[in-house]
């Protein structure tokens, strides 16, 4: 009983502290793949940002500073949830280079559509494109990626404590290479179709070139589809292995690890 007025007295610490870890984890989940899909239910996103911040507040307590006025509370407040969308940013991006990947081989293999809108990338989406953005939340769950993000967040608050922000210049940094990341990651997975696609290409203007009576697009479509899907089924266990391998270093590499 001697320690209740103490328990008391610190309870809106505490609470600042709670509502501090939670405007980064919630910020950071409503991004990374597999919490914050744009079709997952928004109840859903809530409670899994309230469960890992209940999760680490034991842990991170005594990091979480004290309140220190109205104008750097609300400061410290802005600077987490800029911290944690920062670290769903760089996280998301990168897992979008598989989508992306999809666009490219589509559109290599004559399969693109602007009539089948992705909630991710836009209304010029493809067809693969949209089947690998259904299958990435999958994979980030199947695969347990999911836990790098999370550890990132935990450790974050040893890299840049509660209420502070990255300097201008190191969160630039972090965004350009991430966006480097993201690039290079989706052209290595369609690479062998880009090749394939400029191959095939080549050949059609040669072959309209030598014949020009050929209703050449007639001809190659067809072939274009059979060859690319065949390709596809070939090398899509193979692209998948090296993008989740890739992820996770990337991942394991976030701010905090």
């Amino acid at each position: 009983m001697d320690s209740l007025p103490a328990f008391l007295a610190s309870l809106p610490d505490h609470l600042f502290g709670l509502t501090l870890l939670f405007c980064r984890i919630s910020a950071a989940v409503m991004l990374v793949p597999g919490w914050g899909e744009t079709e997952s239910p928004r109840m859903l996103r809530a409670g899994l940002a309230v469960a890992f911040t209940l999760l680490l507040y034991p842990t991170l307590a005594a990091q979480m500073p004290a309140q220190a006025g109205i104008a750097k509370d609300i400061g410290m407040i802005a600077a987490e949830l800029a911290v944690g969308g920062l670290l769903g940013w760089l996280a998301r991006l990168v897992a979008l280079a598989l989508p992306l990947a999809g666009q490219f081989i589509s559109i290599q293999l004559g399969l693109s559509s602007v009539l089948q809108p992705d909630p991710e990338l836009g209304a010029q989406s493809a067809l693969l494109g949209q089947m690998f953005s259904r299958a990435l939340p999958a994979l980030v769950l199947a695969t347990g990626l999911y836990r790098l993000p999370l550890a990132a967040l935990a450790g974050s608050y040893d890299v840049l404590p509660a209420g502070s922000f990255y300097s201008a210049g190191d969160a630039l940094a972090l965004a350009v290479r991430s966006l480097g990341d993201f690039w290079a990651l989706a052209v290595r997975l369609s690479a062998p179709f880009l090749f394939a696609g400029l191959l095939w290409s080549g050949a059609l203007g040669l072959i309209s070139r030598l014949v020009p009576k050929v209703q050449i697009f007639a001809i190659s479509a067809p072939g274009q589809i059979l060859g690319g899907l065949t390709l596809f089924a070939m090398l899509a266990s193979a692209m998948l292995r090296v993008w989740g391998d890739s992820v996770g270093t990337v991942w394991a590499a976030l701010p905090g690890h």
